[in-house]
């Protein structure tokens, strides 16, 4: 895989995950939660996911398994973007 392709699918990796975070509603604030829970939640650093979301990180698998799991998603999701 090119350097190139590599880059756009990492972007799209991150945008998708942003977009499925934000659908996730925190009950104690009744809003989406925030990079800094999500991280929280999977044992990540706030940046760590903000690196994630904007494709600047290979994440592992565990760490895509962790968000996925949190997001109450199969892991096969967070690969569900328009290419």
């Amino acid at each position: 895989m090119s350097d190139k392709k590599l880059i756009t699918e990492k972007k799209a990796l991150g945008s998708r995950i942003a977009e499925l975070r934000k659908k996730v509603i925190d009950p104690s604030t009744n809003k989406p939660i925030s990079q800094e829970e999500l991280g929280l939640r999977t044992g990540n650093a706030k940046k760590t996911i903000g690196e994630i979301e904007r494709g600047n990180t290979n994440p592992t698998f565990e760490t895509l398994f962790k968000i996925a799991r949190e997001l109450k998603v199969p892991i096969i999701e967070l690969f569900n973007y328009s290419k």
